[in-house]
């Protein structure tokens, strides 16, 4: 439980600090593999099969977020030609 803390922590800092959007979707992946870890280390510890049923809900919704995130970061790139966050908060509709 103390791993899966220290990354989600070190995902969180990464998720503040970065302004590349590459990165910041990194960062969530790494935070959703720990809540994944943590899921997986507490149904060991139950003696139950729920953390690992878990770990696929979790595993399914990072795929979701890589595949949406993914499109969404070509299409920016295309449109602003920087992956850079402030970049972005200047686009208005």
């Amino acid at each position: 439980m103390l791993l899966a803390g220290i990354l989600f922590s070190l995902g969180l800092t990464s998720l503040l600090v970065r302004r590349n959007l590459i990165f910041v979707l990194m960062s969530l992946e790494v935070m959703l593999n720990a809540a994944g870890l943590a899921f997986v280390v507490a149904g060991a510890r139950w003696h139950q099969a729920d953390g690992q049923v878990m770990f696929l809900f979790i595993l399914a919704v990072a795929a979701a977020e890589v595949s949406v995130g993914l499109a969404l970061v070509l299409e920016i790139y295309h449109r602003v030609k920087s992956l850079d966050v402030d970049e972005l908060s200047k686009m208005r509709g």
